[in-house]
């Protein structure tokens, strides 16, 4: 792997981390804005208890050494949970700024998975 791909692939994966656990523990107290946010959407307040968890052992799987099924799962479920934030924010009539804290961790997403090293990736039968 070239040392570019190695520095694109850690600058976006550390900041995707840094973005999922942190939204991940916001849910999890409850902060009177994810509650207003996710009422606003039209989901039970349950379902940010259910994304804190999911978002942080998501950090977990992509972190640690080894397991490329796990993070390919982990990878999976931060996609549907963004592109399914988008969806949600756009649906509800919400503007650009309500939008773009989950486009960015979309983007993160996508562009820590592409770069992901050879050892990140599982391996084809």
């Amino acid at each position: 792997m070239k040392k570019r791909n190695k520095i694109i692939y850690w600058v976006a994966t550390l900041w995707l981390a840094l973005g999922m656990t942190s939204t991940g523990i916001v849910q999890l107290l409850r902060s009177k804005d994810e509650v207003a946010n996710i009422s606003h959407l039209g989901y039970p307040l349950y379902l940010l208890t259910l994304l804190g968890i999911w978002k942080i052992w998501g950090v977990v799987a992509i972190l640690i050494p080894k397991s490329p099924l796990l993070k390919e799962w982990a990878y999976a479920g931060f996609f549907f949970a963004m592109s399914g934030a988008i969806f949600s924010h756009i649906a509800a009539g919400n503007p650009l700024s309500k939008i773009f804290p989950a486009l960015l961790l979309l983007m993160l997403t996508l562009v820590s998975w592409y770069f992901r090293p050879a050892d990140r990736r599982p391996a084809l039968t």
